[in-house]
């Protein structure tokens, strides 16, 4: 796996007082397919700081426009095999009679520099994820299965049986979406795009993410110890009461 970061580049990310220093957060996304997660997941990552999307891994041959390191990493069978026995992946599956997987290290680097990453993956791999990893959990949804399949038609990538293939696993698939922490239904892009994003920055100030010693010491410690309280700036000339 390539991580494909959003405003990272070669600047530091810089840690605010009330943060912690954290390992990064994991957003995995999944969806039936032509439900827009990559979409979604592509669009949002130079939206928010500090987030990488990763890259995964697959044995499919690429379609028109995709490019190598930035939509998949596209190997062989036979590479992709040698990565499983060496227990390169931290999560794998096969999807519609194709191998994909997520890259152990290119993954943690990240994580253990406090980036956050989001990925896009199937149910199969975010079930596998999900037994070894903390995360955060997005299932997205299209309007409704009659939505879906004409997606599919539109995007003009596969053949009428290998849409109804789809569609019938996508039924399937569904349910699943119990087993995710958020949901959202993909009716209109723009709105379920600004969705993702106000999941990603919630996530980031929950309470366990909180620096609970610089609280202490900001609003706490100093007022224990009878330090006077900072008074505020003001214009010249004008008088600001003590405050007590």
């Amino acid at each position: 796996m390539r991580v494909v970061a959003g405003k990272l580049g070669e600047k530091k990310w810089q840690k605010r007082d009330h943060e912690i220093d954290r390992r990064g957060l994991l957003f995995v996304v999944s969806a039936p397919s032509g439900a827009g997660k990559t979409t979604l997941c592509k669009d949002v990552t130079p939206k928010v700081p500090n987030l990488a999307h990763s890259v995964s891994y697959t044995t499919r041959s690429p379609r028109d426009g995709e490019v190598e390191g930035q939509d998949y990493c596209f190997v062989d069978a036979v590479a992709f095999r040698s990565m499983i026995d060496k227990h390169e992946f931290i999560e794998w599956a096969e999807v519609h009679g194709n191998l994909y997987g997520t890259s152990r290290n290119g993954l943690m680097q990240y994580v253990e520099r406090g980036v956050d990453v989001i990925l896009d993956i199937d149910t199969q791999g975010a079930a596998t994820l999900k037994k070894n990893s903390e995360g955060i959990y997005i299932y997205i949804l299209p309007p409704s299965l009659g939505a879906l399949g004409q997606r599919l038609v539109n995007r003009n990538l596969d053949p009428q049986e290998e849409i109804a293939r789809r569609l019938q696993k996508s039924r399937e698939e569904i349910w699943n979406y119990r087993q995710y922490d958020y949901v959202i239904v993909n009716a209109e892009f723009k709105k379920a795009l600004k969705e993702l994003e106000a999941i990603i920055l919630a996530e980031r100030v929950r309470m366990k993410q909180i620096n609970h010693s610089w609280i202490e010491e900001t609003f706490i410690n100093q007022h224990s110890k009878n330090l006077p309280l900072p008074l505020p700036k003001t214009e010249k000339g004008k008088k600001v009461e003590k405050l007590s």
